[in-house]
């Protein structure tokens, strides 16, 4: 069998599948983000998350208060401390998102075949007959034939707690359905999405502002999930509107594309956007089921090949009531990892679902056995490919880097960097190896102690209000495939001479060797720049 067309090391020998897995210090190579919620917010639940492996923590502003999410915030702060894993923010905004009222929160049962009414009335009582929604203007977009999926919100999936409906008529500012399915709806807000229907609101919303420059600005966040975005105009606006709010203008904005609009002009976003969330819960309902995983596909090859961060979600959702993940679920996770993502996007798997470290866990387990049979030699020769030549000097470096690691069987690759660049450019040919990449700071100021410390044990001393981008550097690695940060002693800042550069090496291979990663007689590859000459250089490790 040729492995041409496949993304898969080739023959796999069945006796090996049934070898137990090896333990690793690096649960997977793939990142895992987790969206925090009530059952994900203890600092003990919090602590089991980075331990399972979590690396980003997702805050989703369509439901609750900023002070609910500033008191999660706090608490996963002191998990952080406590075991010494670091762990990015990202703040997911609303967006132009429709959302059913049920303000007395009682039980609703909708029955197949029954009509229901969507109205703009807020004032009204939710009930089987009549459904309030937040937006006027949905009897202006819709027709008769026209589909409309309502869910409890990070619904399941299941058909019992989500529904499907058909427009059969518009009356005045009301829209008449028919219900598909049998479902009972629960809760006080459910979403609703208006299949392949545009809807005339902005992308970005005063509610979505209000939150970044407060609740934003004052946690710094790493990352901007920007809910249903449909064009590279919806990314250029958010990023000009973070450029204004202080240290925000280093926040990545991660396009979030959920439905047939983003898809039309996916391209153009790629360029503008830092990384790409692949949402399939909402493009699932705009697409044809059997046409999911070909934009899967598609769009994570050229995120790979752009070498910006992609995330795939709503991989495991029966693992919200569940502990072990269904077969189609867990081959799902590994068909992702060997499309090429980079992350794994948990939503109410961790939100509300009642194993949330379990979750992490088995996801991260499901990942680092792809990534075992990932065929990297081709992903590799794919790569190099598309890129051309002449190759620019980074990219060079960068690839060499890479074929050099895998040549002698590196443990792992070492990649100095200030901005980071560099180490992104070496996780995008995805080595088989760690890399680690340590953040060199450009001081400005000497005011600020930072203490050296790795991705396992990252700690930072601040005891003034100075922000060095070099933080906001490390934190987000956490989300590319392979990159782990690690932060240098401020006293050997980027400009440093050999001598430090090796001093600072010196330090990274010794807490290496103290945490397991590097072994005695390991090979390690190592990228970095001597004076204005970027080197790439092998290095056998002695007892």
């Amino acid at each position: 069998m040729q492995s041409s067309h496949l993304l898969l090391e080739e023959p796999i020998r069945m006796a090996s599948i049934l070898e137990p897995s090896k333990a690793s210090f690096f649960p997977a190579m793939t990142k895992i983000v987790g969206t925090l919620g009530p059952r994900s917010r203890s600092v003990e639940v919090l602590s089991g998350c980075l331990k399972a492996g979590m690396s980003v923590a997702r805050f989703d502003f369509s439901w609750h208060d900023p002070e609910y999410h500033q008191e999660t915030l706090e608490n996963l702060k002191a998990a952080v401390k406590l075991t010494k894993k670091l762990c990015a923010v990202m703040l997911d905004t609303v967006g132009p998102e429709l959302q059913v009222v049920n303000k007395s929160e009682k039980a609703i049962s909708l029955e197949a075949d029954a009509t229901v009414i969507l109205t703009p009335d807020e004032g009204q009582e939710a009930s089987s007959n009549l459904l309030p929604i937040n937006f006027d203007g949905l009897s202006k977009a819709v027709k008769k034939g026209d589909t409309i999926f309502i869910g409890q919100y990070l619904f399941t999936g299941s058909e019992t707690t989500s529904v499907w409906l058909e427009v059969s008529e518009v009356q005045g500012n009301d829209v008449v359905c028919v219900i598909k399915n049998t479902a009972t709806l629960t809760g006080a807000l459910f979403t609703l999405h208006a299949s392949q229907i545009r809807i005339e609101l902005p992308t970005l919303s005063d509610k979505d502002k209000e939150v970044m420059s407060s609740w934003g600005v004052k946690n710094k966040i790493d990352f901007l999930s920007l809910s249903y975005t449909r064009h590279a105009e919806d990314v250029r606006h958010a990023r000009e509107f973070l450029s204004k709010q202080g240290d925000l203008y280093q926040t990545q904005v991660f396009a979030k594309i959920e439905n047939i609009e983003g898809l039309n002009h996916f391209d153009e976003i790629l360029q503008e956007a830092d990384g790409i969330i692949l949402s399939r819960g909402n493009l699932g309902i705009d697409l044809p089921p059997e046409k999911v995983f070909l934009f899967q596909k598609a769009a994570l090859y050229k995120c790979n090949v752009a070498g910006k961060p992609a995330v795939v979600t709503r991989v495991v959702d029966s693992m919200t009531d569940n502990l072990r993940p269904t077969r189609a679920e867990a081959t799902d996770v590994a068909n992702a990892v060997l499309d090429g993502s980079d992350a794994i996007l948990l939503g109410a798997e961790t939100l509300r679902g009642l194993y949330p470290v379990e979750t992490i866990s088995t996801v991260g387990k499901i990942c680092a056995e792809a990534e075992k049979v990932f065929n990297q030699d081709l992903y590799f020769k794919k790569t190099v490919k598309y890129v051309g030549e002449p190759m620019t000097h980074l990219e060079s470096i960068a690839s060499s880097a890479v074929r050099a690691a895998i040549k002698v069987k590196a443990s792992v690759i070492i990649c100095f960097t200030s901005s980071g660049r560099a180490a992104r450019l070496i996780a995008k040919y995805r080595p088989t190896m760690p890399v680690l990449s340590v953040v060199i700071p450009r001081l400005k100021t000497n005011q600020l102690k930072w203490s050296f410390s790795g991705a396992f044990e990252m700690q930072l001393i601040m005891p003034c209000s100075s922000h060095l981008k070099e933080e906001f550097v490390a934190r987000q690695s956490l989300i590319v495939r392979g990159l782990f940060p690690m932060l240098a002693d401020p006293r050997h800042p980027a400009e440093s001479t050999s001598a430090t550069n090796e001093s600072v090496l010196k330090v990274a291979l010794d807490h290496g060797k103290a945490s397991g990663v590097v072994k005695p007689h390991d090979r390690v590859v190592v990228c970095q720049k001597v004076g204005d000459a970027s080197v790439v250089k092998i290095i056998e490790l002695e007892d």
